[in-house]
């Protein structure tokens, strides 16, 4: 008889149980992790903390992405920002429903990947709508870098908040699930920031730099502010490739280039 883990036991499962069966889901859990692009790292530019502040901002950090993808496979998701921001009040005065803001949210998500593809179609990078995502490997291939909206395309579907109406799961989250679906190397968020505080440091001139953490330690200290999603964080503690993000200050020439090459050069959080 086939053993518990053994594909012959999960196909018969599959063919005789409920899709939520505990055993069917366990059985499935012990399945082998392929990564599929286990040389490309995922890079978030933040849409606020970048992308709003236009040329003095963007532009050197295009050329650092042109010239790490030299060396490196990099997929760039790219975030919201003020303007998501905005039509999220809009949306939400409205009354309209969380899935509603999550369509009009990517959207401006999608925006920021086409300016910023714009600015980088001389180096040869597409930007590749979600329905596009089969082609990365040619991409990669090719140029060694494609950028794409990090919202993730829930749309209608997105998660219900336990607060609110904004949508729980938007483009820090999109972006790293990105980089957990195809197996990645690393997970980095670029940000204005040098990485995670005790408090907004932007507004609090008090707030400590926290250079390392685990996800639990994180959801224990409850901050009142974090520099990532907080649906992140259990997003990691279900991980099976990408166990720890890097979060780096964009705004600081030569940073991204270092965090590819695997140095501390931010904070780090961890699965575990």
């Amino acid at each position: 008889m086939a053993g518990p883990g053994s594909a012959a036991s999960l196909e018969s499962l599959l063919m005789e149980r409920s899709l939520s069966d505990r055993e069917l889901m366990a059985a499935s859990d012990a399945a082998p992790d392929y990564a599929i692009l286990p040389d490309a790292s995922v890079l978030k530019i933040g849409g606020q903390s970048l992308i709003d502040r236009g040329r003095a901002a963007v532009y050197p950090v295009v050329e650092e992405l042109v010239e790490v993808k030299r060396t490196h496979q990099i997929l760039i998701g790219t975030g919201g920002g003020t303007r998501a921001r905005h039509v999220y009040s809009v949306a939400a005065e409205l009354g309209l429903p969380t899935g509603v803001l999550t369509e009009v949210g990517a959207a401006v998500a999608g925006q920021n990947a086409r300016m910023l593809g714009y600015l980088m179609a001389r180096y040869g990078v597409p930007v590749v709508g979600h329905g596009a995502f089969g082609a990365l490997p040619l991409y990669l291939a090719e140029c060694r870098a494609a950028i794409f909206p990090g919202m993730p395309p829930y749309d209608m579907w997105q998660h219900v908040p336990a607060e609110g109406v904004l949508p729980p799961y938007r483009t820090d989250a999109g972006c790293y699930l990105v980089a957990e679906v195809y197996g990645c190397r690393s997970m980095i968020f670029v940000k204005d920031e040098d990485g995670l505080y005790t408090a907004n440091p932007k507004t609090d001139p008090s707030a400590t730099f926290i250079p390392r953490t685990t996800v639990d330690e994180l959801i224990a200290l409850d901050l009142p502010d974090v520099i990532v999603e907080r649906p992140l964080l259990e997003l990691m503690r279900r991980a099976r490739h990408v166990r720890s993000v890097q979060v780096v200050n964009g705004l600081k020439p030569g940073l991204i280039t270092r965090a590819l090459a695997g140095e501390h050069v931010g904070t780090i959080i961890t699965a575990a």
